[in-house]
């Protein structure tokens, strides 16, 4: 039984973490699995969406705490397992934001530390009502210091330090007031719901969300006179595009447009 499985639905890839034994914990195989998939996803030309999901009854507990113990038998006492783990996480979260393709996370009974780091990076997430979520290494003596980097980039700064110092867990109408979800959904349509957000967005010409994607995150960080440099500059390669020059004309002609991508 694979530990991540990919279901491909016309232009949408769903990945399913798929071991609910560990929560969907983030071992070292599910990091590779992860790594693995995104790297064949960022060459796939034929899915513009992606759903990330959890196997039974969470969608992500963070870290697999009992692989981290066992790291510390090492002669140094983990550190560098330490550092490898937390570089290969990283890097799985990093490539989720370089995709060129959206992400949604599907996201149903617990997300934490992690498991919340991945909601918090993805591009979109849709949850069931009744989703907890938090950064609870604090409770445990280890403070979330790595899924900060997504959260605190997510939510609001003393929201999310208030989340990392208390250990708390928010529930979903707190996660999408504060931005960590687009929405709750009643469980029973979790899937369907997160099915048609990115049926709609597979459905854009998927050269213009690539070169949105990429610039909605690098404008973010940049001050306000140079991202809007930097957009203008985006604008014009994207007005440069076959399929958006049909696209403009077919709105014009009322008609559908006719893209070759």
């Amino acid at each position: 039984m694979a530990i991540l499985e990919r279901r491909d639905s016309g232009a949408i890839a769903h990945l399913r973490m798929n071991t609910p034994e560990s929560l969907n914990a983030l071992s070292d195989a599910m990091l590779a699995e992860l790594q693995g998939a995104l790297d064949r996803l960022r060459g796939d030309r034929d899915i513009r969406a992606v759903i990330l999901s959890g196997a039974g009854k969470a969608f992500c507990a963070g870290h697999n705490l009992k692989e981290m113990q066992a790291g510390r038998q090492a002669e140094d006492g983990g550190a560098a397992y330490f550092a490898d783990l937390f570089a290969r996480c990283a890097r799985v979260m990093q490539s989720i934001r370089t995709l060129p393709q959206p992400v949604i996370a599907q996201v149903h009974g617990i997300a934490t530390a992690a498991g919340c780091q991945l909601v918090a990076t993805c591009d979109m997430a849709v949850a069931a009502e009744g989703t907890r979520f938090g950064v609870n290494g604090v409770n445990i003596g280890l403070f979330c210091s790595t899924p900060m980097v997504a959260l605190s980039r997510n939510i609001p700064r003393k929201q999310a330090f208030e989340m990392l110092t208390t250990g708390a867990f928010i529930g979903t109408d707190r996660a999408q007031a504060l931005g960590l979800i687009n929405r709750a959904v009643p469980e029973d349509r979790l899937e369907a719901e997160t099915a048609e957000l990115a049926q709609t967005i597979a459905g854009k010409l998927s050269a213009a969300v690539r070169i949105g994607k990429e610039a909605f995150y690098a404008q973010a960080e940049m001050p306000m006179d140079a991202a809007y440099e930097y957009t203008g500059d985006v604008m014009v390669r994207n007005m440069m595009l076959r399929d958006t020059d049909e696209g403009i004309q077919a709105f014009i002609e009322k008609r559908p447009p006719d893209w070759a991508d």
